[in-house]
């Protein structure tokens, strides 16, 4: 994986802790798990968590837009590309939001001035709360990923090809002036010169 997979990757799974976190919650604590999130140590926990779902839900639509775009200016769908696979997504994401779980729950407990739970309590609520999401996010960042990069390709070949409008403007006014020049030309000359020719005069004489 490249560095702006890593990129992509790391923003998901920062994203996508805080929805775990919610789950593993809301399975725990049940129908009280929402007041114990808006209160104490966890006030801050529901502004993040409604932020968190709607990046990615604003990330989500607009890798979406932009595929689409592609398809409708190329006329064909998005080609697939390499990109890494679904299973080294789920572990990667799945890593990284379990340790964003267990520092969040460690820095609540010692703000609150409670002891620690133990690693085995940290990694079994981690675990239902985040591999799920993490499954979620890896089919959908895999589905993306092989498809964006070649959606952002199609736009800028499309974009290319297409010529520019003042381009377009510039060959019309140029098409137009010189027919209407000449046909200006040939009706204040044509007069000018039926006109020329010898004095009057000089035809009498002649006869």
């Amino acid at each position: 994986m490249g560095r702006r997979t890593w990129l992509v990757l790391a923003g998901v799974a920062v994203l996508g802790s805080q929805a775990g976190h919610l789950l593993a919650y809301q399975l725990r604590f049940g129908a009280a798990a929402q007041q114990l999130q808006s209160a104490g140590v966890h006030a801050y926990f529901p502004a993040l968590a409604k932020t968190s779902l709607g990046v990615l839900g604003s990330a989500l639509v607009a890798g979406l837009f932009m595929i689409g775009l592609a398809r409708i200016l190329s006329g064909r769908p998005a080609i697939r590309g390499a990109g890494p696979s679904c299973l080294r997504l789920l572990a990667a994401l799945y890593t990284v939001q379990l340790a964003l779980f267990a520092g969040q729950e460690a820095g609540e407990a010692m703000a609150a001035g409670a002891p620690v739970a133990s690693a085995a309590h940290l990694i079994l609520w981690g675990t239902l709360g985040q591999l799920p999401v993490a499954a979620v996010a890896a089919m959908a960042l895999w589905w993306l990923l092989a498809r964006f990069e070649s959606a952002v390709s199609e736009i800028r070949v499309a974009f290319r090809i297409a010529p520019p409008a003042h381009l377009v403007l510039a060959v019309e006014v140029s098409m137009w002036r010189t027919p209407n020049a000449a046909l200006l030309l040939s009706r204040v000359a044509g007069p000018s010169l039926a006109k020329r020719g010898p004095p009057s005069s000089l035809r009498f004489s002649s006869n």
